[in-house]
């Protein structure tokens, strides 16, 4: 199985974007992982987030895997940490009902 992490993002939040991303996809995500852990699965994970007009963030999460695409998007949100894990658990969601 391999990973590819796309992310774009501001200058000062892409480094915890990529940590934050990281420890969801080791910690939050491993059991889910597992069921895709082949040789010929590999993750397209995009991630882009940015700042709207009142200096909140607005984010989308798009991921591929094993031929299932899922789609996010948020807006409105103040605490960095809070989005991108609240983005991995509709994620875990989605995963879980399958």
């Amino acid at each position: 199985m391999e990973i590819k992490l796309q992310i774009q993002a501001t200058d000062e939040s892409r480094s915890a974007v990529e940590r934050l991303a990281r420890e969801n996809l080791d910690k939050k995500l491993k059991s889910y992982l597992n069921k895709f852990d082949r040789e010929d699965v590999v993750w397209n994970i995009s991630i882009k987030i940015d700042k709207d007009k009142k200096w909140l963030f607005v984010w989308k999460l798009q991921i591929s895997i094993d031929w299932h695409n899922y789609y996010y998007e948020r807006e409105d949100y103040k605490n960095l940490d809070d989005l991108v894990n609240n983005l991995f658990d509709h994620f875990k969601l989605d995963l879980s009902s399958k």
